[in-house]
């Protein structure tokens, strides 16, 4: 029988989870950040999201780090280059982020290779802290680039992508799929993220993230409550079994008369 392997702090085993990473950011999400790599979110790599539709859970997953990153780099801007839609203000401040240090880069309709080198220069650029960037169409070749760039300029860059591309090669060494929770299951502000590439062996099941600030939420559960109470108030009152307005009352005054006969 062989020997076992010798075990040596600075090599990593494919069949545990790298914790030797030099550089990561606390994701604010504890059970997500038992999962990755070091802890937490790599300094200085690409992290592919996928997800159904741009621009609907992306905050949820990136606002908390983000927030602690603005606050340890005071002065530095955040990028997002080909945002599906302007940031709206009040929801990214309750979500403790600087809406005056996000800078919105964006170009014409399909110009991907605008948006690409919008990206690479933004993660050269020492006044920026991190890059966030909605690169649907991009390809593996394009990735490396970006990869490489910020690794090069130890940046923090998410791009996000479609889940078709989970089919595609990626460099990317975190790749996570993300999706919301059935607001009706009693979940609203879930979410649940699949790790599907990581260092280390694969995840045996999807984390689930309460992904809203508790002011937030107390603030979205309010104002649900107010809608019911509304409707509840506006809809019409049953009408009693014997009223010749009802419906049931009506059928049973059919029958009666087809039983006559």
């Amino acid at each position: 029988m062989p020997a076992p392997l010798p075990v040596f702090a600075d090599v990593w085993r494919a069949d545990a989870v790298d914790q030797a990473l030099a550089h990561t950011l606390d994701t604010g999400y504890p059970a997500l950040n038992a999962v990755l790599p070091g802890g937490g979110w790599p300094q200085g790599a690409l992290v592919e999201v996928l997800q159904s539709q741009a621009g609907q859970h992306e905050w949820g997953l990136v606002a908390p780090a983000l927030a602690s990153l603005q606050a340890a780099a005071p002065g530095k801007l955040l990028v997002l280059a080909g945002a599906p839609s302007w940031p709206f203000g009040p929801a990214l401040g309750a979500r403790q982020l600087d809406m005056a240090r996000l800078l919105c880069v964006q170009s014409a309709r399909g110009d991907g290779p605008a948006l690409l080198w919008a990206t690479r220069e933004a993660l050269q650029c020492a006044d920026v802290a991190a890059v966030l960037a909605w690169l649907p169409d991009v390809r593996s070749a394009h990735l490396r680039r970006l990869q490489m760039a910020a690794h090069t300029h130890n940046k923090l860059l998410f791009v996000f992508r479609t889940p078709r591309a989970q089919q595609e090669s990626s460099p990317a060494p975190l790749r996570l799929r993300v999706e919301g929770v059935a607001a009706e299951a009693g979940h609203a502000g879930q979410l649940r993220v699949e790790v599907f590439k990581r260092r280390g062996p694969p995840l045996a099941a999807p984390v689930l993230l309460d992904s809203l600030p508790p002011r937030l939420a107390a603030l979205l559960a309010a104002s649900r409550e107010r809608v019911r109470r509304r409707r509840e108030e506006l809809a019409p009152l049953p009408l009693p079994l014997n009223s010749p307005d009802n419906p049931v009352h009506a059928l049973l005054d059919r029958i009666a008369h087809l039983d006559h006969h």
